[in-house]
């Protein structure tokens, strides 16, 4: 499982993640992510903000609770083993 570095907007923490999968919907990509390797824990959603010109990557994460519905049920059909839960 890959594991990324994502640096806090707010205090330049630096906050590390595994990545359980990923997804691209309507051009935008999306990473389903947990803060530990294995186990039952918190997942979060976090969508690609970058541009064409940025040098980095830049993500947030999904808090629309339209939004987080929708590819959260992405995430389940792709992912069937896992329980997805909000």
């Amino acid at each position: 499982m890959e594991k990324i570095t994502f640096l806090s907007p707010q205090d330049g923490e630096a906050l590390e993640f595994y990545v359980l999968e990923q997804t691209r919907i309507n051009g935008v990509s999306y990473l389903l992510v947990t803060e530990e390797e294995d186990g039952d824990c918190d997942a979060f959603i976090l969508k690609d903000l970058s541009q064409d010109q940025d040098e980095e990557a830049r993500y947030e994460m999904v808090e629309s609770e339209e939004e987080l519905g929708y590819i959260s049920k992405i995430f389940s059909e792709i992912l069937e083993d896992v329980d997805l839960t909000m």
